[in-house]
């Protein structure tokens, strides 16, 4: 028995690296848990990695006071929204490389990647110009006190203006998962993420001959490590050996492609949008409650976005699986796969969930001491991780749908429970009803629960598997 045991040890441990390395792209065949792991571990790694990134760069951001960790949380729901987007593009590269890759051609592949980036270059122009001229209307839509505008302004132009490399470096990593090479968009990002966390506490704090430059080093930071990871990606895709490879005559723009693509990312960017939307609403209503309550919040955010992207690895997982399979001609494998991949992410989550309900409290208290943000900010891990096991399904049927190219479906999910239910919920809860941020705090569990459940009676339709990319 103890032989058999070490067997399967080892076998695992062999598949482990097989996933790392990424010596496997083609999931069409085989073992579906086989294709999970492989394609999911890089993923996980992957995320766990940029949920890392958050944790530490709050934990080095939040001593240099309330304020900062103020500017940081209300820029972060400004840039949301070109993260949305960045996804959204991502998703829509992921979909078509992915559909392109199950039908067994990468030169199709390689010209739809082209096409992506070209998209991506556009959009980011317009944000870069809109963030560097109004970083102070901005903050000050968000409802930020004077003192955060005066002295955080310079962090969110930063940010802003910087925006190319995060879009970059998200479109990029949806173009190598699309292809299965997840663990080159693995690598890409924790070469990113190491630098950033690196350069962090030496820009925010200084060290030798560098200045201490305080929330301007941490804006600094994350440029540099997002431009690093982001030439380590387009030296793979013009010089890699890797399946997507980009020639010269990939480079030509080619209008009808960069149409479905905008149309795929049009779906995608709103479901998110909606979300982004949502959830700058629901700042706001924590903001009337103050500083602390809005300090606790971001703190706890980025503790969930720590549990919460490595799931979301599992499900960007379960969308190249889609996509592989139905470019295949195989939709009873990629549904099969999808639900393979939700109950494997319910096991995940429903063990997080359960950490954060018992030792919320002492999570927290390793980012500060200060009693109301503590408080705060525990109860918002509480209330929210409640909704865990539903949202593990949820993250992951939606994301099936996007990989599919059915960004309809989850984009009709998103505005009803987020618009028409969490926004209104909040609000009532927090101010009509008096309970506060726990008001805000309770609706998101319970507007993700329920839109988790509407995802599993859609998905099971299979109206998704009939979607032409």
């Amino acid at each position: 028995m103890q032989q058999a045991a070490d067997n399967r040890l080892r076998r695992v441990f062999r598949l482990f690296i097989s996933a790392v390395s990424g010596t496997e792209t083609e999931f069409t065949t085989g073992s579906i848990d086989r294709a999970i792991f492989l394609l999911s571990v890089p993923m996980i790694l992957e995320m766990v990695m940029e949920s890392l990134l958050a944790v530490v760069d709050i934990f080095f951001v939040s001593k240099l006071g309330t304020h900062a960790i103020t500017t940081v949380g209300l820029t972060e729901s400004i840039l949301t929204i070109v993260y949305t987007i960045a996804f959204g593009m991502s998703m829509a590269a992921t979909a078509v490389v992915a559909r392109r890759t199950g039908e067994k051609n990468p030169d199709a592949a390689a010209h739809s990647a082209v096409q992506s980036l070209y998209i991506a270059l556009g959009f980011s122009l317009v944000i870069s110009i809109v963030g560097v001229v109004f970083a102070r209307d901005l903050l000050s839509l968000m409802g930020a006190p004077a003192d955060v505008v005066e002295h955080g302004n310079i962090y969110t132009r930063m940010i802003m203006g910087s925006n190319l490399v995060v879009v970059l470096l998200f479109l990029i990593n949806g173009i190598f998962r699309g292809a299965g090479d997840a663990a080159m968009a693995m690598r890409s990002l924790w070469i990113a993420n190491i630098v950033n966390i690196i350069l962090c506490p030496v820009f925010i704090n200084g060290l030798g001959p560098v200045p201490a430059m305080g929330l301007m080093g941490a804006a600094l930071a994350i440029c540099i490590g997002r431009g690093v990871g982001v030439c380590y990606q387009l030296y793979n895709l013009f010089g890699g050996k890797g399946l997507i490879r980009i020639a010269a005559h990939h480079l030509k723009p080619d209008f009808p492609l960069i149409g479905k693509l905008l149309k795929i990312a049009a779906g995608s960017t709103a479901q998110l949008l909606i979300n982004t939307t949502s959830w700058i609403f629901l700042v706001r209503v924590i903001a009337r409650f103050g500083e602390e309550a809005v300090a606790g919040y971001t703190v706890a955010i980025r503790v969930v976005i720590f549990t919460i992207l490595p799931a979301s690895g599992m499900a960007n997982a379960a969308a190249a699986l889609v996509g592989q399979n139905l470019g295949a001609g195989q939709p009873e494998r990629a549904e099969r796969s999808v639900w393979r991949a939700a109950f494997f992410n319910m096991i995940f989550l429903g063990c997080v969930s359960l950490f954060f309900i018992l030792l919320a409290k002492p999570v927290i208290l390793l980012f500060t001491q200060d009693e109301a943000v503590v408080n705060y900010g525990a109860q918002a891990l509480q209330l929210v991780s409640l909704g865990y096991i539903f949202y593990a399904y949820g993250m992951v049927l939606s994301q099936s749908f996007n990989g599919a190219g059915d960004t309809r479906t989850p984009t009709i999910i998103n505005l009803i429970g987020f618009w028409m239910f969490q926004m209104p919920l909040a609000w009532a809860l927090a101010v009509h009803y008096e309970w506060g941020p726990a008001g805000v705090f309770t609706a998101i569990a319970a507007a993700e629960s329920a839109m988790a459940i509407a995802s599993i009676i859609i998905f099971r339709k299979g109206w998704w598997k009939r979607v032409k990319v």
